[in-house]
C-alpha cells in the first residue's frame, strides 16, 4: 500500500479540521514531540500491531499527523512546499543527492 502525502492532507482535512484552532495543534504537536522523544529515549519498538501504543512507531504517526493539520490550517500544499523547501536546503549545505518525487 502506498500513501502519498497528499491524500493525508485530505484524508486528515476531512476528519480533524479546526483552522480556529492551530494553537492546540500546535500544542498538540509538541505534546507528541515528547512522547516521541520518551519512546526514543526508552527505545520502545513495536513487535506487533497491538503493541504500537506508546511505542517510536505511534508517536512518529502523531507527530506526522499534527504537523500535517497545521499545515492543513495554514493551507499549504506539503507536496509543493517540499520540493521547494529541499532545493533551498540543497543549495545552502551543498547536497548534491537531487529531490525526485515519483
Amino acid at each position: 500500500m502506498s500513501i502519498s502525502i497528499e491524500y493525508l492532507q485530505e484524508y486528515i482535512k476531512e476528519k480533524d479540521y479546526k483552522p480556529d484552532l492551530k494553537d492546540r495543534y500546535f500544542m498538540k504537536l509538541a505534546e507528541e514531540v515528547g512522547e516521541l522523544s520518551r519512546a526514543m529515549r526508552k527505545n520502545l519498538h513495536a513487535e506487533s500491531e497491538s503493541e504500537i501504543k506508546e511505542a517510536i512507531d505511534e508517536e512518529i504517526w502523531d507527530v506526522i499527523y499534527y504537523a500535517i493539520a497545521l499545515a492543513n490550517c495554514y493551507d499549504i500544499n506539503l507536496e509543493k512546499v517540499i520540493p521547494l523547501k529541499e532545493k533551498l536546503g540543497n543549495e545552502k549545505y551543498g547536497n548534491t543527492v537531487e529531490f525526485k518525487a515519483k
